[in-house]
């Protein structure tokens, strides 16, 4: 019997999670733009949140911050504490703590992932963490999870904004500095960028050793990227760069002919101001 897992929300990563994990597991998705999930084969699509958060197990939240709260408000009115209480959730939210989700849902056993585009490809650079409730055992599941997509690198909670500003939106930077060149050209100049997101990891507190895997994946993932989806550099920079998102923050510097460090500075600050503005108003 294959474990059943649920996605809230279709993105651009959400759809990649569950590409990635479907011949293994019995999925069921939900998102609120219908057209998203139209063509998609192999899985089940529900109806609503409530009908999602009954039939699976494991809760996959890939929606934007700004939806948080009312999908926290469908699963508390229609699905009830006594229902969530044995699931298990993963959060892909960007700059959304798990002690957020635990005010909002109760004592949810809850496991934050941050993931990159390249896990669309297999090739992603994946940092994750658990909640106050989860356990080691929920922890090594999420992570063999997803090993289906990229590299694991867990960490303290506390690392997982800066993970963002790094690994999540370096293919963006990436990119950014790809403009214009061919797949050679963009390969040449892999070493040297990586080289530079790595000091600029350490800077923001990274110990050298990770610096140099966040910034080594990211950089060697968006590379195949480039190749197995045949996107321009520009294409692919705007797949990452979400609206009001950390990317676009850091792009936004970089257009202004900042530095990669300021860009990187730009982007962690943009995750933490999310986490900051999203408030979980109680309905009914």
């Amino acid at each position: 019997m294959k474990q059943k897992i649920g996605i809230i929300g279709f993105g651009n990563m959400g759809s990649a999670i569950a590409e990635r994990i479907k011949s293994d597991y019995q999925l069921f998705v939900f998102d609120k733009e219908r057209e998203k999930t139209r063509n998609v084969r192999n899985i089940e699509i529900v109806d609503n949140v409530a009908d999602l958060i009954k039939k699976a197990d494991v809760i996959i939240l890939a929606v934007k911050p700004q939806d948080l709260t009312a999908v926290f408000n469908t699963i508390l009115s229609d699905s009830g504490k006594n229902v969530i209480k044995d699931k298990l959730f993963i959060s892909i939210v960007a700059g959304i703590t798990t002690k957020f989700i635990e005010v909002c849902l109760g004592k949810v056993r809850i496991v934050r992932v941050m993931p990159n585009l390249p896990a669309k490809v297999g090739r992603g650079m994946i940092c994750l963490c658990k909640g106050k409730h989860a356990n080691k055992t929920d922890l090594d599941f999420v992570k063999q999870l997803f090993e289906k997509l990229g590299k694991t690198l867990i960490m303290e909670e506390k690392m997982i904004d800066k993970s963002t500003a790094i690994s999540g939106s370096g293919p963006g930077y990436f990119y950014y500095n790809s403009e214009g060149k061919d797949i050679n050209e963009i390969k040449s100049m892999a070493l040297g960028f990586a080289a530079s997101l790595t000091v600029t990891a350490e800077e923001i507190g990274f110990s050298l050793s990770i610096a140099r895997t966040l910034a080594e994946t990211t950089v060697a993932g968006s590379i195949v990227y480039l190749e197995e989806t045949k996107l321009s550099p520009k294409d692919a920079e705007m797949q990452v760069a979400s609206r009001g998102g950390t990317t676009e923050a850091g792009l936004e510097v970089l257009h202004k002919g900042g530095s990669l460090t300021d860009a990187v500075k730009a982007a962690l600050k943009r995750a933490r101001e999310l986490g900051k503005k999203i408030k979980f108003i109680r309905v009914g």
